[in-house]
């Protein structure tokens, strides 16, 4: 009875039914629920937002009483109540609160850019899990050539037509072939495992070798475009540079004076006075420079959002120019090996004594290396493409 690594391989993970992009949406969809991650980014985000909301309404008001004995006691006691609201210059409190819903975007975009990369992450597991299965598939057949080889060899050699220099060839080369199928299968085992702890522990299955299509955008320029106002990392810098704008028309706004009104009452033994109170501060020394720092850190943010956007731009640029490349490559290797099957006639050469051994089995692995070469194409081409389209989900 013949045993198989690739059939302890199908076990393990041939229980899921449904096709590459079915698959991958389906697990994406999981994860974003299960990821604890995640999870605790969101809580964390609705603190931040309460965080922003603080500080930007009136001070507390001050209520003050005064209790004083008279001394001597013949002009009785003395009774002060009073009651002091300071405020900042009207528009402060406009200015304040639109800088806190501006922040409050930028957690949601923080909470987004987290969110992309967790989602990127696990598409590119998905690649790497359809990579590793698809090479399974290939060990699996040669496995089974290598295995017949190796008994072709063992019955020439009970029969005394063939020498134990050659079936000891025969039984090395299915022991390299079974020792790559063993080491591929432990990679996706622990591309699985990656794949469970994004999944808050769950274990998941995956039994498809191909990868969801996508397109190499044929327009950059206008693609880019698209990109480019989806990137919650720029959009975080132009909502940086809108709140700079704010926060500088904010330190105008309290270099003006501060008000303050109130109520104050006094009373002594046959006299009682009150009425209302008002008062200035006056914006000498407090709030120097801080205009200038607000204009300052508008224009250090300025720069920032444009050095941001040409990183971003040559990264999109590289990858749009590397996948066209990576295409050609695929496109080469399905023509190539559609042409040639070296398989099958090296095999017949071999029983017919045209070759050797020997020959055979590194005609084989030249074979071998360009099926595998154009896997490892298709994968890294996949790869490519799903980080371009990283913010276009």
């Amino acid at each position: 009875m013949r045993t198989s690594i690739v059939l302890i391989f199908f076990l393990t993970v041939g229980y899921s039914s449904v096709k590459a992009q079915g698959s991958v949406d389906r697990i994406v969809s999981g994860i974003e629920k299960n990821n604890t991650g995640l999870s605790a980014l969101r809580s964390k985000v609705e603190a931040q937002k309460l965080g922003n909301k603080t500080g930007i309404y009136l001070k507390n008001p001050e209520i003050g009483f005064n209790y004083l004995w008279g001394s001597p006691t013949m002009i009785g006691n003395r009774v002060d109540l009073s009651f002091d609201q300071t405020f900042d210059f009207p528009t402060a409190y406009r200015y304040k609160g639109q800088i806190a819903a501006g922040r409050n975007e930028q957690v949601e975009l923080d909470y987004q850019q987290a969110r992309f990369s967790l989602i990127q992450e696990v598409r590119q597991l998905c690649i790497d899990l359809a990579y590793t299965y698809a090479l399974q598939t290939e060990y699996a057949q040669r496995l089974e050539n290598a295995q017949s080889i190796v008994r072709s060899y063992q019955a020439k050699f009970d029969q005394g037509d063939a020498g134990i220099i050659d079936l000891n060839k025969a039984r090395l080369n299915l022991l390299s072939i079974r020792k790559e199928a063993e080491s591929n299968m432990i990679g996706h085992q622990a591309l699985l495992a990656d794949l469970a702890s994004l999944n808050g522990g769950t274990p998941l299955q995956w039994n498809e070798s191909t990868y969801p299509a996508r397109e190499i955008p044929a327009d950059f320029e206008q693609w880019y475009q698209k990109a480019e106002s989806l990137n919650p990392i720029l959009s975080w810098l132009r909502k940086e540079i809108e709140i700079s704008g704010q926060q500088e028309k904010l330190q105008q706004a309290m270099g003006l004076p501060k008000f303050s009104t109130g109520y104050l009452s006094e009373k002594i033994v046959g006299e009682h006075f009150q009425g209302v109170t008002l008062g200035m501060s006056l914006p000498l020394w407090e709030n120097k420079n801080t205009v200038r720092q607000a204009r300052a850190q508008s224009l250090a943010v300025h720069d920032i959002e444009h050095d941001r956007k040409l990183m971003f731009y040559n990264q999109l640029k590289m990858l749009h120019t590397k996948a066209i490349s990576l295409q050609k490559s695929v496109g080469d290797y399905r023509l190539a090996l559609q042409n040639i099957d070296n398989g099958t006639y090296l095999k017949k050469a071999l029983e017919a004594g045209e070759i050797s051994l020997i020959d055979y089995i590194m005609e084989l692995s030249l074979y071998y290396e360009s099926q595998t070469g154009l896997l490892t194409a298709e994968r890294d081409l996949s790869r490519v493409i799903t980080e371009l389209y990283q913010y276009l989900e």
